[in-house]
């Protein structure tokens, strides 16, 4: 007999391209329903894909670095319950750049957009997450203080740190929550922002992150994990 579950709903911020999209493609692969988001200069791919996909994915507009934006997409899709919110947006800064001579507002932008603009999606969306549902932010394995072994990258890896800790807060003022909690490392990935040289393809990468968010789907409590599903060190 056929499946007769209801399909399944995630929310994935910043799908335009790369990873994001890729992980949009996975889903609908997968049977899910996609609610996905990009910034209004990037959504062509996007509005093709779902053009494709009979009603299995839906595209909404957003900046996650604009509050106002966040709280309106919010309002858009307040009746909504979801499975799934993955917060995948990310920016990174000129490779050589150290402390010593990023600028400030660079630094800014790394920053805003890395780790206080995911935390505030999450903020903003988790009451429409189900009470058994799981909430997902994209970090990296850069963001590890243990692994920093050679201090490249480091305005990068200073924004994911960032972003683990404030997940890590999250999580603790949220000990009672029955959701999962995911920060994720997809490993170094062949896209526009991992470069021609990162070792993995998308292939390799994102239907094993998918896997790895299932297989921790309805385990309570903040899982740091690369997109095998080993744990990474904080």
């Amino acid at each position: 007999m056929p499946d007769q579950s209801p399909r399944k709903t995630v929310l994935l911020i910043g799908a335009s391209r790369g990873l994001g999209f890729a992980i949009a493609e996975q889903y609908l692969a997968r049977g899910w329903h996609v609610i996905a988001t990009g910034r209004a200069h990037s959504m062509a791919a996007l509005r093709h894909l779902a053009d494709k996909s009979e009603g299995a994915l839906e595209t909404e507009t957003v900046d996650i670095t604009d509050i106002d934006d966040v709280s309106a997409l919010r309002k858009r899709l307040e009746p909504r319950r979801l499975d799934l919110l993955l917060v995948n947006a990310g920016v990174k800064n000129d490779d050589r750049e150290t402390i010593a001579d990023v600028s400030t507002e660079e630094f800014v932008r790394v920053m805003v957009t890395n780790a206080l603009s995911p935390m505030r999606v999450v903020e903003r969306f988790q009451d429409l997450v189900d009470p058994n549902g799981t909430i997902a932010v994209m970090s990296s394995g850069q963001g590890s203080v243990t692994n920093n072994v050679n201090g490249n990258y480091e305005v990068y890896r200073g924004s994911k740190a960032a972003l683990n800790m404030f997940m890590r807060s999250y999580a603790a003022r949220h000990a009672g929550d029955a959701r999962t909690l995911m920060l994720l490392a997809p490993g170094w990935v062949r896209t526009d922002m991992g470069g021609p040289q990162a070792r993995l393809s998308i292939e390799e990468s994102i239907p094993n992150l998918v896997d790895t968010i299932e297989a921790h789907a309805g385990r309570t409590g903040l899982h740091y994990v690369d997109y095998l599903g080993r744990v990474v060190p904080w």
